[in-house]
């Protein structure tokens, strides 16, 4: 039984690896025909801020953390507007509310009181699958536009302008180009509930770990330009060009965006800057990469970090990665290359992949990281909404934010590892080398201990469970290769 099983294994990761280099050299083809093809090529090493995205000077950013902190911040930005607010999101639910309280309007009321002050309220969301499939389906995102637009001058436009088994994944806000929001966060509870706080009750429908970012000064102007682009295509309705802000702040930022090929006029060959900026950035770390994401099983991401863990740039390099138990979908996916990676590790310990959970009395429950954050570092940061994955690299629309600012950087991921360990930050501020070999791991590996002898965990820290040397590796380069065109 076990030699079958081992000649299972090894089919299993020889078509794994035959897929995956299938899957590379099409993304190849596809980018080099679209003159995007330098984005794969390994230079930047020393330019992890340079690529083809415009760098915006004298901006300040907040990091939002969790929907509890960043969803308020919008209500009230969009209390505060007077000239118009621009939303684009993968799907708002109207009877949605930003903030807990008992008087607080649903989502719909909030746009349509704003409007009947006279300022313009645009919403554009996805249109839903062409195939109801999975959600939200074309007929409920139907009936959310009616409610957003019934007695009401509210603007609501869905865009079906996705890539076949695509979508349109950007979640951002633009107030009266002045400010602006840009990050993970869906006005919806649908599939999960984005109110959590960073202690993850576990009472919790499900408990859900997000981010966004806040932005004031030159960047905003680009992020209402690319709402305006995409609005003007679908909605037919030119919006006026926005005036750059003033500076306000010392923060410099990227706009980065995936925005795919044949899809909008205003790009006909597509812009992949999300793609380019993480490949850039993990090619030039040197001590730390951290990435908190929703998916891991981009091929090209992989690939670089199995370079970086087979021929560290430094003894003391570390990649550490905060997933979710189980991707969304419930597909496997993300399992299959963190095999490659433990291999390229080679038991090492310079990787560390984990995952988070909440604990209350004998309650528990999973934290869903929703997340898309990348540092690497502490000198280069990313947060939006793209995942790791074929979607969000290539197929849908998505928008991220990149800054390098070192005092920013270092303060969220403090911030975030406070949250996840579970201490004050300022236990926190040694080498991250240090803290991740004898503050994560250990945890992590405790926790992992106690689970598997079927005893009652004390941390919401574990290491991910379910990741083995086996391959479970066509799921990934199959499923690219499935909805990838």
């Amino acid at each position: 039984m076990n030699t079958f099983r081992s000649l299972l294994d090894k089919v299993d990761e020889r078509l794994g690896d035959g897929l995956e280099h299938v899957l590379r050299a099409h993304h190849e083809r596809r980018l080099r025909h679209l003159g995007w093809g330098e984005v794969l090529e390994p230079t930047g090493m020393t330019d992890r801020f340079g690529g083809r995205a415009a760098i915006r000077h004298g901006n300040r950013v907040d990091v939002l953390v969790d929907g509890e902190e960043a969803l308020p911040a919008i209500a009230q930005a969009v209390r505060n507007a007077r000239s118009h607010v621009h939303i684009a999101n993968w799907h708002a639910s109207p009877d949605f509310r930003l903030t807990r309280e008992d008087d607080a309007p649903t989502l719909r009321d909030l746009l349509a009181t704003t409007a009947r002050r006279g300022v313009d309220v645009r919403l554009l969301l996805w249109a839903g699958p062409p195939v109801p499939a999975f959600q939200p389906t074309r007929r409920l995102v139907r009936a959310e536009q009616r409610k957003f637009t019934e007695n009401s001058s509210v603007r609501c436009v869905l865009d079906a302008r996705e890539r076949t088994l695509h979508c349109h994944h950007e979640k951002l806000v633009v107030i009266d180009d002045t400010v602006a929001f840009v990050g993970g966060v869906d006005f919806t509870a649908l599939e999960g509930d984005r109110h959590d706080s960073t202690d993850h009750p576990p009472s919790r429908p499900i408990c859900w770990h997000d981010l966004m970012t806040r932005l004031e000064g030159p960047v905003v102007a680009d992020v209402a330009r690319h709402f305006r682009q995409r609005w003007a295509e679908v909605a037919a309705e030119d919006i006026p060009e926005p005036t750059v802000p003033a500076r306000a702040g010392g923060t410099s930022v990227q706009l980065l965006r995936t925005v795919p090929d044949k899809t909008y006029d205003f790009a006909p060959r597509g812009e992949f800057t999300i793609l380019d900026a993480y490949l850039r950035a993990l090619r030039s770390a040197r001590r730390l990469v951290y990435l908190e994401n929703q998916f891991l099983w981009s091929p090209e991401i992989a690939e670089v970090l199995i370079d970086k863990l087979r021929d560290p740039p430094d003894e003391r390099f570390r990649v550490v990665l905060l997933l979710p138990r189980k991707p969304s979908n419930g597909a496997d996916t993300t399992r299959g290359q963190l095999s490659r990676l433990l291999d390229a590790d080679g038991g090492d310990g310079r990787l560390l992949a984990t995952t988070i959970s909440t604990h209350e009395g004998d309650e528990s429950a999973p934290v869903y990281v929703h997340a898309k954050l990348g540092i690497v570092d502490d000198e280069w940061m990313t947060i939006g909404s793209a995942n790791l994955n074929e979607h969000s690299l290539f197929n849908d629309t998505e928008v991220n934010v990149a800054t390098d600012d070192r005092e920013l950087i270092r303060a969220t991921r403090l911030r975030l590892w406070s949250e996840h360990l579970r201490c004050p930050a300022e236990e926190l501020g040694g080498d991250p080398t240090d803290i991740v070999d004898h503050r994560w791991r250990p945890i992590a590996e405790e926790q992992a201990a106690l689970e598997a002898r079927g005893e009652r965990r004390t941390h919401r820290l574990i290491m991910l469970p379910g990741v083995s040397r086996r391959a479970a590796r066509l799921q990934g380069p199959l499923r690219g290769l499935l909805v990838d065109g």
